[in-house]
């Protein structure tokens, strides 16, 4: 297959806002950070992977992303899901951190998961094989 994921996006209510939470709290590394009129192309990989797939930090400007947003989280649905090698000890730092989780860790047959609230309109979940 020559198809791959290069980048995928989340949508935010503050590029800066958002910068500071995916790194400083999650601990992903700014990539890309490009002027692009009134807002940037702002871009976090995990350090891991530096080469990898890039998440867009994107403003959530488009009408239609504040229902879609509101409607997620109302009915607490992640918005997307990120990978960690432990769910209980991911979930432990950022709580200290003060990451507001609106799920604990839980086990779901072969994967634990838990979802946090990223400040910037959504929730994430954070996920392990078990």
């Amino acid at each position: 297959m020559t198809i791959r994921i290069g980048v995928t996006s989340v949508l935010v209510d503050d590029q800066e806002k958002a910068l500071a939470f995916y790194t400083d709290v999650l601990g992903f590394l700014k990539k890309e950070d490009l002027p692009m009129g009134h807002h940037r192309w702002l871009t976090v990989v995990s350090p891991q992977d530096p080469e990898g797939v890039q998440l867009v930090l994107e403003p959530d400007e488009h009408p239609a992303a504040a229902p879609f947003k509101e409607a997620l989280v109302a009915d607490g649905i992640p918005f997307t899901s990120f990978m960690v090698a432990d769910v209980h000890a991911e979930h432990e730092r950022l709580t200290a951190l003060g990451v507001r989780f609106t799920q604990p860790p839980v086990v779901m047959g072969p994967v634990t998961m838990a979802v946090l609230d990223d400040t910037c309109g959504n929730l994430i979940q954070i996920a392990c094989r078990a």
